[in-house]
């Protein structure tokens, strides 16, 4: 079990951020044990075929038997959303020292593999290998990741917003709650457990940032307990990103089938049906597989009819159902009961 101490000022200074370097490496562990990963596992096939012919024994070593991967290549986001070159060249500039302690433990007890080997070695051939490998982390980003990276950034973008406003209503308790069952709050100290660690973090000032992944299967702190509090975490609606179009099967489950498509058409059937979580237009119009001013229209008159809610969010506007859509929407004889009382 890991644990992080956190003070008031620590929780006032509690916030969510990006990172697209952090992504690439958690995404290696779905390379190499897909059998964790099942909500993964359209990205995992296309990404074999973009990568076919391409020499990955590199990176494949940089995920442990336990699944860790080196602290110094998922660096702290020093922005809300770092671009993944300037991440990168923060690995790359990452001391020798640094370099060598984090491909080590992520092997240890045991020795690191044979691509690995030069970690052991004196500064010169560990600044070869990081380079090496950073290189490596470049292409494979621009081949594997980076073409989904816009759909990637949509979903965890939804997924802040959803913690947000839980840490906003229901305080540090309802946050962690509701993120993952690994995760325990309790006087001021979030515990970590199934954890390769065995240690406490003080976070004495210094924040915790918490980084929702599309990768991750269960919460990852980092190896080190020398490094900052951070989180990476797995992030909702993750089993949307690769899925095809709804079909008629979805849409009827979604509530565009029967009496609600008769109502409403099916078109906006379909859309209320998917607002129980803040999507943007461009997320609904992707997932949709249409255009966004097609969207927007239908969102327009959703929204005058009082059936879904909508908030700004830095460059998005966000919609969500109402509480007069939600019981539309709801299966229940509810439903019914609603409209006799009105």
């Amino acid at each position: 079990m890991i644990r992080f101490v956190l003070g008031v000022e620590d929780l006032a200074d509690t916030r969510f951020a990006l990172s697209p370097l952090g992504e690439t490496m958690e995404s290696l562990r779905v390379l190499r044990d897909p059998g964790r990963y099942a909500l993964q596992l359209p990205w995992r096939r296309d990404a074999l075929r973009r990568l076919a012919g391409a020499d990955t024994a590199l990176l494949m070593a940089l995920v442990g038997d336990r699944h860790a991967i080196p602290d110094h290549l998922t660096p702290r986001p020093a922005a809300f959303a770092p671009a993944f070159d300037d991440q990168l060249a923060a690995a790359r500039a990452a001391p020798p020292a640094r370099v060598r302690r984090d491909l080590l433990a992520v092997h240890a007890p045991g020795p690191p593999p044979a691509a690995l080997a030069d970690a052991a070695g004196d500064d010169a051939r560990v600044a070869r290998l990081n380079d090496a490998i950073c290189d490596g982390l470049r292409r494979y980003w621009h081949t594997a990741v980076r073409p989904h990276w816009p759909q990637i950034r949509l979903v965890l973008e939804a997924d802040m917003t959803y913690r947000a406003r839980r840490l906003a209503t229901g305080g540090a308790r309802a946050l962690f709650a509701g993120m993952h069952p690994n995760l325990r709050w309790d006087d001021g100290v979030l515990h970590i457990d199934k954890m390769i660690g065995r240690h406490t973090v003080h976070a004495a000032g210094r924040g915790l940032l918490l980084v929702p992944s599309a990768f991750a299967h269960k919460p990852a702190p980092p190896v080190s307990p020398d490094e900052a509090p951070l989180l990476v975490y797995p992030s909702r609606g993750v089993a949307t990103l690769w899925r095809p179009a709804a079909d008629a099967a979805d849409t009827e489950e979604a509530g565009g089938g029967g009496a609600l498509a008769a109502l409403l058409g099916a078109p906006r059937a379909r859309l209320l049906g998917m607002l129980g979580e803040p999507l943007p237009t461009v997320e609904i119009a992707r997932r949709l597989s249409v255009t966004p001013s097609a969207v927007s229209q239908h969102l327009k008159i959703l929204h005058a009819a009082g059936l879904v809610t909508r908030a700004r969010d830095g460059r998005h506007m966000l919609y969500r159902r109402s509480a007069l859509g939600d019981h539309l929407t709801d299966p229940t004889p509810r439903t019914s009961r609603v409209f006799e009382q009105t």
